[in-house]
């Protein structure tokens, strides 16, 4: 895992190697073992590595070809590096290094832009031919690796793993992007192509960028993921199958030349990754999990259980001290406003499994693929409702229960109000966090004006539209898969694993994975009070069936008790006594909802959270 940035000297003709340490120097976090920069008439790349496959000299970056055409800048593992490299080396190529990283340029050399499709992992990379005067960026599948990009027009262009790269930057403009402050409060991260500023953009996954110098760059997507039922297909043997998958691409993300581990949260999902790593290694697994002494988010005791049954070398941590200083410090990794909380024992848990293991394997992306989350459930009543009920008794709940704050008068408001919308807009309501009278109300002027005619709904409905004819649970499945999943799990682990140097892998992200669970059933996913139905099952004989069967809980943190006790000062600070503020927000509006929470007289907690994560950004990045 590493950190990677770089520019065309059209861009930056004044660039130097000055500015290649620079734009490094500020992600060292990403990469502490060595750093290297390649700089010609052209492009400048630079690389900051954490050595973790051939932790020799030979594994530096940038690394040049045996030929010396190509130029690669790498961060990321390819998971099948030893089989691509028997066949390139049966047509002819010879290695210097024991490197994923010269297979890439290997295969490069050999297929062109097409060798992506060869590449099993998460990457993302850039590579420089110098005889045809292209540079290639190119991220992974499902957006495992962070790639953004900066556009000047033409060919002028620079990339970075993070944007606290770009920032360095001579040209580089700190102009917000009101649609994109819209977009967040809506969805709690900024969803890609988008970032926060103007001009920059996350590269997506499954797609690459081609720039020749003296043209525009071009983007190609080249994966998608299908969702076809088999109907046709036997339970028993696709549960087999999908557990032969999980087990094959756990054991290959066992393999590295540092200290291994695992994220053990007392959930399904990282519980059946340790259970087979457990069942792969003949030491015990390094286990990490992270507690509170709020006992309705604590799922340790959980996590202990599975630990003791297959003997780990576990490893805990309460959060309950620091939490101010941890909320204050998240906006430095996270380069523009992030308002997932669950960020904040991710930090934790990262930092406590660094001080054991520099990877850990971890359970995320069974939720999406396999239908985990509890909104599932919430959009299969709604979506059952809006075919059911006629629509002038839905209109007659939503006005009777209109201004409801809590309890059962405003669900049963928000079931109608979702169900009175089609499909997908009833999705995007699901997976927004304020309403639009709310967004109304809250955002400023000019924020506001910035916004004329634009609807946030469109990240949402863009992918929904984009499966016509699929079930309603598929849709669901495959809009998350492209917005919730790389715009916000994704970040969230990304960033606060790799503040602390750490890799971070997940088998259950695999395209094969991934491409697998597309083609089965919806009903061997969610039905009646059932989650995660096939993927549970496949775990069966790993887990005992009580912990099968127990609800999940989620990484969640105690939100609405923390505005009202630890993060109060904070908060207050930050949020009512912050003029800088008043750019993007009404502070009449931030001053009522404040009122209200601090009175229990509605629940804010999450829209708080949002705002004070946003101040934390702005203070740190744009005063």
């Amino acid at each position: 895992m590493c950190g990677i940035a770089g520019f065309t000297r059209s861009a930056f003709s004044a660039g130097d190697v000055s500015l290649l340490q620079r734009m490094g120097d500020v992600i060292a976090h990403r990469g502490p073992d060595s750093h290297g920069e390649y700089l010609d008439d052209f492009v400048g790349l630079t690389h900051r590595r954490l050595a973790i496959i051939d932790l020799s000299t030979d594994g530096v970056q940038p690394m040049r070809s045996s030929c010396g055409r190509y130029t690669i800048v790498f961060n990321g593992e390819i998971y099948n590096f030893k089989e691509l490299r028997q066949q390139l080396e049966s047509a002819g190529y010879t290695f210097k290094s024991q490197t994923d990283t010269e297979v890439i340029l290997a295969a490069y050399a050999q297929d062109g832009e097409d060798c992506l499709r060869n590449l099993h992992g998460m990457f993302a990379f850039a590579l420089w031919d110098r005889e045809a005067k292209t540079i290639f960026l190119a991220r992974d599948r499902i957006g495992k690796k962070p790639l953004y990009w900066w556009h000047g027009g033409g060919d002028k262009l620079a990339f970075a793993s993070e944007l606290k790269c770009l920032l360095q930057l001579p040209r580089f403009k700190r102009e917000v992007d009101p649609t994109a402050v819209a977009d967040y409060l809506k969805y709690l991260y900024v969803p890609a192509p988008k970032t926060i500023y103007q001009n920059t953009y996350k590269l997506l996954p499954g797609h690459s960028l081609t720039l020749s110098i003296g043209e525009e760059p071009r983007i190609k997507q080249y994966w998608d993921v299908d969702f076809l039922s088999h109907d046709g297909l036997d339970f028993a043997a696709a549960t087999q199958q999908l557990l032969d998958l999980i087990t094959q691409q756990t054991a290959r993300r066992m393999v590295a030349d540092v200290p291994l581990g695992a994220f053990l949260s007392g959930g399904v999902d990282s519980s059946g990754i340790v259970a087979l790593m457990a069942q792969n290694s003949t030491d015990p697994v390094q286990t990490c999990t992270i507690g509170f002494s709020d006992k309705e988010h604590d799922e340790s005791p959980y996590a202990r259980d599975v630990a003791e049954r297959y003997s780990t070398s576990h490893n805990e941590f309460q959060v309950k001290d620091n939490i101010v200083d941890t909320v204050a410090l998240l906006p430095r990794y996270f380069d523009e406003p992030f308002a997932d909380s669950s960020a904040l024992p991710t930090y934790h848990v990262s930092k406590l499994a660094r001080q054991k293991v520099t990877v850990a394997l971890a359970g995320d992306g069974g939720d999406e693929s396999f239908g985990g989350y509890q909104k599932y459930r919430t959009e299969m009543i709604e979506n059952s409702v809006r075919h059911s009920v006629p629509r002038p008794i839905l209109r007659l709940v939503k006005q009777v229960t209109a201004g409801a704050a809590t309890g059962i008068r405003k669900k049963a408001g928000s079931l109608a109000s979702s169900a009175l919308l089609d499909g997908g807009h009833g999705f995007y309501q699901t997976n927004s966090f304020v309403t639009d009278e709310q967004l109304e109300r809250l955002l400023s002027d000019d924020v506001k004006s910035g916004c004329r005619g634009y609807d946030p709904a469109e990240h949402t409905l863009k992918h929904w539209n984009h499966l016509q004819g699929a079930d309603h649970i598929s849709r669901m499945l495959y809009t998350d898969l492209k917005t919730y999943l790389p715009g916000d799990i994704l970040v969230k682990v990304d960033r606060t694993s790799m503040a602390h140097s750490l890799e971070i892998r997940a088998p259950l992200l695999d395209h094969t994975i991934i491409e697998y669970a597309a083609t089965l059933p919806s009903r061997w996913k969610i039905a009646a009070k059932q989650k995660k139905i096939i993927l549970r099952k496949a775990f069966s004989t790993l887990l005992p069936d009580d912990f099968l069967a127990r609800k999940k809980q989620g990484f969640t943190v105690p939100l609405s008790n923390w505005f009202r006790e630890e993060l109060r000062p904070l908060a207050e600070k930050e949020l009512l006594d912050n003029r800088e503020l008043d750019h993007f927000f009404k502070a009449n509006y931030i001053q009522m909802i404040w009122q209200q929470h601090q009175h229990q007289q509605a629940d804010h907690g999450t829209l708080l959270w949002s705002l004070l994560s946003f101040a934390l950004w702005q203070k740190e990045y744009l005063t």
